[in-house]
């Protein structure tokens, strides 16, 4: 083989060996890319449905609607919540007869990865009590942070904005 045609081989290789490693990249973004958009999907819908479960209960059944709420919730966070259930929120809602329904107005992702994400919700709640059965409505937006662990998603903390 001459040395030109060496040359020319060589040079095929290694242009070849470039568009496989630019290929390798590009896919692995891609790949990541989709990651990071199921992400932002998945955590927003968990977030939106989670936190509307953690604000809507009624008297008479506070006690297992808001626990159930917490199985979508970290471990040190779920703590802190079924504290808060069982020394204000429920005894409140028994004695006042407050019924509470939370939903969700709008939602947006404020950062996401495949293991971390925030989101922003807007909630309506709707609340009657037996001094004051026409009910009011409040609205607040609320900072959501979740972290993925064993392959779902879990709220680690509501924060009011």
């Amino acid at each position: 083989m001459s040395k030109r045609i060496k040359i020319v081989f060589g040079a095929l290789a290694a242009a070849g060996l470039i568009a496989a490693i630019v290929l390798g990249v590009s896919g692995y973004q891609l790949w990541q890319q989709d990651k990071t958009e199921q992400a932002r999907t998945d955590a927003m819908s968990t977030a939106s449905r989670t936190v509307s479960a953690m604000f809507t209960y009624e008297p008479a059944t506070v006690d297992t609607e808001l626990p159930r709420a917490a199985d979508n919730l970290t471990e040190s966070f779920r703590a802190e919540y079924l504290k808060l259930i069982e020394q204000a929120i429920a005894p409140g809602a028994k004695e006042k007869q407050l019924t509470v329904k939370a939903t969700t107005q709008a939602e947006g992702v404020v950062s996401a990865d495949p293991e971390k994400a925030v989101v922003l919700l807007y909630l309506n709640q709707l609340t009657t009590s037996k001094d004051s059965p026409e009910g009011a409505t409040s609205g607040s937006r609320v900072r959501v942070s979740l972290d993925k662990a064993d392959n779902r998603w879990l709220v680690s903390q509501v924060t009011p904005v």
